[in-house]
């Protein structure tokens, strides 16, 4: 560690010292882990795939040499057929690139492979369930026009957003009742397991990852005790995710303690292509009136209750009120999907629904206040992202903040991977004057991909653009907050996955008090941060840089 990274580390750990001996009784390192994520990774498939793709061009040439001349012809016609369909293709650029490229290295592996995805029966069934599901939900989605003028009267700016909103998921924006941004899993998790302990009638838990520990042994007593008492209680987490840190089938488990359970696309040993469409969401909605969202998971290094990456930097929101509605849709249709039932029934959505009879009572609003969580104004908009539907809802968004921005866009993302337009907009916006700041971990989750963030550094940099590195660990939190006038906090990552091909969800709020705690938090974790110079980016090792630029060819199918 360099000189420079040993004082801002320093003089952070005395600033925090309290929490850091806190965290030194109590925090361990998770042993096991990694080497089960390494041998159920993409990674590993794909190298998998790779060898056995040499090993099939190796038995080709031994065995069919007589008649290679065949193969050669029938593999330039295939792969021709395929690049003109690639090409004419409706995908974003960097996919095609991250297509041709295996083609034309690999023939038979990455030609057959990208028939295969094409014409996955499994993933187009989901598809076609999904977008009815959607559809059900739009038409039932009430909108108060009155409320809509008003906001767009109050905020003419905002105009153009809210109609996107409304027209690529028929989302509407509600008046800002309560809102609370928590700064970290530590204050996150109590708050949620407060509310929990509240529910009188039914709890939605929907988690990208949930992994056996202190902070799930925690959530876990409680959803059991609310089941106990009737309260409806309905737990949904990501198959793939689970894979490494759940019992297989952990759902029949959680089904006995009298809690609803499912696993999204759980893995199964036939490869479908839409076990790579993830639900990266993280939503909790209580009773209709109470919901959170965030990047936090329901796991120990989330709180930093044990170590993993250094100190574990996240965030989270909590709002209340009619706006919840969303979440509950958001859930039903994931829990839809997730399960055999045909479509999602105009009374089930009806009876979760948040009413005007089912409101925050004078109490649990009192309650409310008294926990900083304070009367707002202005409005937010709840918005979940569908991989597949015409929309790019949370990359659109981002874009969006990027080009109105007048002043300043301060951005933390885990992961920098970027398409060509989304490079131009953050470029774009630098150029225009607007301060845009970046913060990135030090202490990076995947290595891979943060040295393939890393390859956009010095262009970014270069036009002006700020990127600086939380030196105590890692970040994982998820937010653009510009001009202390709109800001967004949820799951949706800087990079492909969460742009193309994942579920995911945020909270999209405009003039409320909670985005002045948003940039408060922001300016506080800058003083943990080291300023990433262009002549810092060149002192990068060169031999990795250099490895990291041809991953990033095939970075969107990582």
């Amino acid at each position: 560690m360099k000189p420079d990274e040993l004082e801002i580390l320093e003089r952070w750990k005395k600033e925090n010292q309290n929490h850091l001996e806190k965290l030194k009784q109590t925090g361990k390192k998770i042993k096991g882990v990694g080497v089960l994520r390494m041998l159920f990774g993409r990674t590993t498939v794909v190298v998998v795939l790779i060898l056995l793709q040499a090993y099939v061009l190796y038995l080709m040439l031994v065995a069919a040499i007589d008649i290679s001349q065949y193969i050669n012809l029938s593999l330039s016609v295939l792969g021709f057929c395929i690049f003109v369909s690639i090409v004419n293709s409706d995908m974003n650029s960097s996919f095609k690139i991250a297509w041709i490229t295996p083609i034309l290295v690999f023939p038979v592996f990455g030609g057959f492979f990208y028939l295969y995805c094409e014409l996955d029966l499994g993933k187009r069934r989901l598809i076609k369930k999904t977008l009815k599901i959607e559809d059900i939900v739009s038409s039932q989605m009430k909108v108060d026009e009155r409320e809509q003028e008003h906001f767009r009267q109050e905020a003419p700016d905002e105009r153009g957003i809210l109609e996107y909103f409304r027209k690529s998921g028929n989302t509407p924006a509600f008046s800002c009742e309560y809102a609370q941004f928590f700064s970290s899993g530590e204050e996150k998790i109590p708050r949620l397991i407060e509310m929990l302990k509240k529910a009188k009638r039914f709890i939605f838990l929907e988690y990208f990852i949930i992994f056996e520990g202190s902070v799930w042994d925690d959530v876990l007593a409680v959803l059991k005790e609310k089941a106990a008492e009737g309260v409806e209680v309905r737990v949904l987490y990501d198959g793939m995710s689970s894979l490494t840190r759940l019992p297989i089938g952990y759902f029949k488990k959680l089904e006995k303690m009298g809690i609803h359970s499912r696993a999204f696309a759980p893995i199964r040993p036939v490869l479908s292509t839409y076990q790579n469409n993830r639900d990266h969401r993280k939503i909790v909605v209580i009773d209709g009136k109470v919901a959170f969202s965030g990047g936090i998971n329901l796991a120990d290094e989330y709180a930093n209750r044990i170590v993993r990456f250094g100190y574990w930097k996240d965030s989270g929101v909590m709002v209340a009120g009619e706006s919840v509605t969303a979440f509950t849709y958001m859930f039903l249709k994931m829990w839809t999907i997730a399960g055999k039932e045909p479509e999602l029934s105009e009374e089930e959505m009806k009876k979760y629904a948040y009413c005007h009879e089912n409101s925050l009572t004078l109490d649990e609003r009192t309650a409310l206040s008294e926990i900083r969580c304070r009367r707002e104004g202005g409005f937010v908009v709840p918005f979940g992202d569908n991989p597949y539907d015409d929309y790019l809802i949370g990359r659109t968004v981002y874009m969006d903040i990027l080009n109105r921005a007048q002043h300043y866009v301060h951005i933390m993302t885990p992961y920098l991977i970027l398409d060509d337009e989304m490079v131009t907009a953050l470029i774009y916006a630098a150029q225009r004057g607007v301060d845009v700041s970046i913060i990135m971990p030090h202490i990076p989750d995947k290595k891979l991909i943060y040295a393939v963030a890393r390859t956009y550094y010095k262009n970014l940099i270069r036009h002006g653009v700020k990127i600086y590195e939380f030196v105590p660990g890692f970040v994982h939190a998820k937010e653009f907050i510009s001009d202390g006038v709109r800001a967004t906090c949820g799951t949706i990552n800087l990079d492909y996955r969460s742009f193309y091909l994942h579920f995911e969800d945020a909270v999209y709020f405009s003039r409320v008090g909670i985005i002045d705690d948003m940039e408060a938090d922001f300016q506080k974790t800058l003083e943990a941060c080291e300023e990433i110079t262009l002549t810092r980016a060149e002192q990068f090792p060169k031999l990795f840089l250099l490895g990291s630029m041809f991953l990033r060819i095939i970075a969107p199918l990582l």
